[in-house]
């Protein structure tokens, strides 16, 4: 019986037993910050001149610090690496499980994407090509996240080998340079496109520690330590003036640290998935209790429904709130930040009945693709490639984003090598 599965269980049953709550609860309460940080910094309004979008982190500079708290997404992979580890067993076919990873992910995405597609026509037909472009644009960014994930997810079985903390220990050394390496070739060219390599060596590392945790190789004592020289060096870092302070995007940065990661990122990378590993017992404790768990469990049981749709949950929110003429845009309008906390609350019942209506379709198996898969060799390796084919497609999708042929190509490409790696696996599949 694997410790983590697709879908939490509820209840004091032997699968709930054997899971290991504490990566459930950091993968909840990372989406959590997630939606509702999205949530405050979205700042918009809609005027003469049509949709005008406004960054709170833009606005108000001071509370750029406060990136450091909530830049949380280092715990959805440090979760999704002890996942695979958890699931991860010897002799196993490379390609066909992570095949099988990306069947779960992927079915979510497949539906959000049509919705979109039907969307953007839609809008295209009523309002224009440039209000469609405009939307386009914007409506899959977030799809960023699945593309690293897929790929970083394929060395999971490569990082179950090793066997010790001083394994790990040279493994995210060797990471770290290679990032700031990468910044430098960056710096130097003067174009974000130089670093993009960093997508795959930052988010390694959560990846790396969350499945060093898994196999028990980092104890909290020594994983403590290593937060916190990290957290020293990130803010030794950002004292020489070469980063910006800010871990998310703010729409003024001189040098993004997210697109592409940079050094900053990947010693506040390691710093959070160090306090996590620290703190995961308490967290586990903690999570047994049944109404806590409950909570954690459903919530896991839809997680890429809430990462999803929570931007156009917040723009339903937003947009509803506009036609009563409460708008949170201007920081300085009085009782902006009223409107701001009224908005979370509105946001927070949007989503409620967005995830109510569509987080079933996570757990609905579609034809052809859901069908069972079984394969070993060259085409599971095949298999296995294309689907980081697939990733790096919807990591340039989520950039050009469904405004321009490039996004588009970038889309039919994701649709094409999962396709192909269904295909390849869909011949090796053994009927009894």
């Amino acid at each position: 019986m694997t410790l983590i599965k697709a879908h939490p269980t509820t209840g004091n049953t032997p699968a709930a037993a054997a899971r290991d709550r504490a990566i459930d609860v950091a993968r909840l309460g990372a989406l959590l910050v997630v939606m509702f940080g999205h949530c405050a910094l979205l700042l918009a309004t809609i005027d003469a001149s049509g949709v005008r979008i406004g960054n709170l982190l833009g606005e108000i500079p001071a509370i750029q610090p406060l990136t450091w708290i909530v830049q949380v997404m280092p715990l959805f992979f440090l979760a999704g690496g002890a996942a695979g580890a958890y699931g991860w067993r010897g002799g196993t076919s490379w390609g066909t499980w992570l095949f099988t990873r990306a069947q779960r992910l992927c079915r979510p995405v497949f539906w959000y994407l049509a919705a979109w597609t039907v969307g953007l026509v839609v809008v295209r037909l009523l309002l224009g090509a440039e209000s469609a472009d405009r939307l386009g644009g914007e409506c899959v960014a977030l799809l960023w996240f699945l593309g690293v994930y897929l790929v970083v997810l394929a060395f999971v079985p490569a990082l179950t080998r090793l066997q010790s903390g001083r394994g790990v220990a040279i493994v995210l050394a060797v990471l770290l340079a290679a990032a700031a390496a990468v910044d430098q070739i960056r710096l130097a060219v003067g174009s974000p496109e130089a670093g993009g390599v960093n997508f795959v060596i930052v988010w390694l590392i959560p990846v790396m520690i969350g499945v060093a945790y898994a196999r028990g190789l980092i104890t909290p004592h020594t994983a403590l330590a290593v937060a916190a020289v990290a957290f020293a060096a990130q803010l030794a870092l950002v004292l020489t003036g070469v980063y910006d302070v800010s871990l998310v995007v703010t729409g003024v940065e001189r040098i993004s640290n997210t697109a592409p990661p940079t050094l900053l990122l990947a010693l506040h990378c390691t710093w959070m998935s160090g306090v996590f590993v620290a703190v995961a017992g308490l967290i586990r404790r903690w999570a047994e209790r049944p109404a806590v768990w409950r909570v954690v469990a459903v919530g896991n049981g839809g997680a890429m429904t809430l990462y999803l749709w929570h931007i156009p949950a917040i723009a339903v929110a937003a947009f509803s709130l506009h036609a009563l003429g409460l708008d949170a845009y201007d920081v300085h309008a009085p009782g902006f930040w009223a409107v701001l906390a009224l908005r979370a609350v509105v946001f927070a019942i949007v989503m409620a009945a967005a995830f109510r209506l569509l987080s079933p379709l996570e757990h609905r198996p579609l034809p052809w693709w859901d069908a069972p898969t079984r394969g070993s060799g060259a085409r599971s390796a095949l298999a296995g490639a294309l689907i980081c084919v697939a990733g790096v497609a919807v990591l340039l999708l989520a950039k050009f984003g469904l405004s321009s042929l490039e996004g588009w190509s970038a889309l039919g490409c994701f649709l094409a090598a999962l396709g192909a790696a269904r295909k390849v696996l869909s011949r090796l599949v053994i009927h009894r």
